[in-house]
């Protein structure tokens, strides 16, 4: 079996999650004896959804701010109403917030602290501990896709991020279709999934880092294995 995946996001060979996603994908082709066919498609490439309609899978990587945030938020919103497979780290959970917010909520002037500083709707913002090159506890809510695929409550992950949901809009993001599914130690949100979707998961902890140890990123796999 061959599946073929879209790497949403713009390429940097410096990054580290860029250097691990294609080794979680071979793990999990190793682990589920397919082949995966991964694709970067760069922000500013996607202007239309005929540019996302040949890929099984998305998945939105980090290294933001992307240089074409509407092609991300397009190729998001394309998996999330097409019921696409849909995977997002980091910078991809951060974007997965803010098209929900737009699109499904109808917040128009929902942004990223980031980009819009100005923004009166942030649902983005500043962490108040920066999480560059650091490793947290978190925990999964029962029930969820997180805790499945991991067949724990808890791991410890890798991030690269100064950014995170904002908890002044936490309870009106978080209270319909879009579950909180993972928290810190402190309880605030680091994961995120829709219900009423086939797999629509987004993690601001960068679950691929994995791969450089040699593991197998356990919701990569089920991420591809809600593809086969």
């Amino acid at each position: 079996m061959k599946i073929s995946i879209a790497l949403i996001g713009d390429y940097n060979a410096e990054v580290i999650a860029h250097q691990a996603i294609p080794l979680a994908l071979e793990l999990a082709a190793q682990a589920l004896d397919i082949e995966i066919q991964a694709s970067w498609l760069p922000t500013e490439q996607i202007s239309s959804k005929d540019f996302l309609s040949p890929f099984d899978g998305l998945w939105c990587v980090p290294a933001s701010p992307y240089k074409n945030t509407d092609g991300a938020l397009l190729a998001i919103r394309y998996a999330r109403e097409q019921n696409i497979p849909f995977l997002g780290t980091c910078g991809g959970f951060q974007h997965a917030v803010i098209e929900y917010a737009r699109n499904v909520l109808g917040w128009a002037d929902a942004d990223h602290a980031e980009t819009a500083p100005d923004a009166q709707r942030a649902v983005i913002s500043p962490l108040e501990c920066s999480l560059v090159e650091a490793n947290a506890s978190v925990r999964f809510m029962a029930g969820s896709k997180l805790a499945e695929a991991y067949q724990n409550q808890s791991s410890t992950e890798g991030y690269r991020c100064r950014y995170g949901l904002n908890p002044e809009f936490q309870a009106a993001l978080t209270t319909g279709p879009l579950r909180a599914t993972a928290m810190d130690e402190a309880g605030d949100i680091r994961g995120i999934e829709l219900d009423d979707h086939p797999f629509f998961v987004a993690t601001l902890f960068q679950p691929e880092r994995k791969a450089l140890t040699g593991v197998c990123p356990p919701i990569v796999k089920a991420f591809i294995t809600a593809i086969q």
